[in-house]
């Protein structure tokens, strides 16, 4: 139910961030979803990619320094409410919501969202207890 993110850490200087974009382009790898996070001095670039472990290797390679963090995706309802709802059901349990960000999809009512909890297990444990859909990496990778 885990899905994999690449973490990477990018000085905040022009060109940085097209260079990650060409090292993955290069190696046919699709970005599926993305954030990006900066300071006056650097930022963190979050990717859910294709294949991860080609990605992190080519980018290791060119000197990135890059990271596995573990997030979930999560199917939400379109409509007014439908983030409330997951918030609301994760905070009635005590899980905290350190970051999200939105996945892209071709079309369909529903929106999917990554979330980054601080007890990921527990959250995919609250997550199932209400019936909330949560995406497989397997699925995501390839949307």
């Amino acid at each position: 139910m885990k899905v994999d993110q690449l973490s990477i850490f990018l000085e905040n200087r022009a060109g940085r961030l097209a260079e990650v974009t060409r090292i993955l382009s290069d190696g046919g790898i699709n970005i599926r979803a993305l954030s990006l996070a900066d300071t006056s001095d650097f930022g963190i670039l979050r990717l859910i990619v294709s294949d991860f472990d080609t990605a992190k290797t080519k980018l290791k390679d060119a000197g990135f320094t890059v990271g596995r963090t573990s997030v979930v995706a999560v199917e939400i309802s379109d409509e007014p409410g439908g983030l409330h709802n997951i918030l609301s059901t994760l905070q009635n349990e005590g899980i905290n919501v350190e970051y999200m960000y939105a996945f892209v999809q071709q079309s369909g009512d529903s929106a999917i969202l990554i979330f980054r909890f601080d007890r990921t297990d527990q959250g995919i444990e609250v997550l199932q207890k209400n019936n909330i859909n949560i995406i497989p990496g397997e699925k995501l990778y390839t949307m």
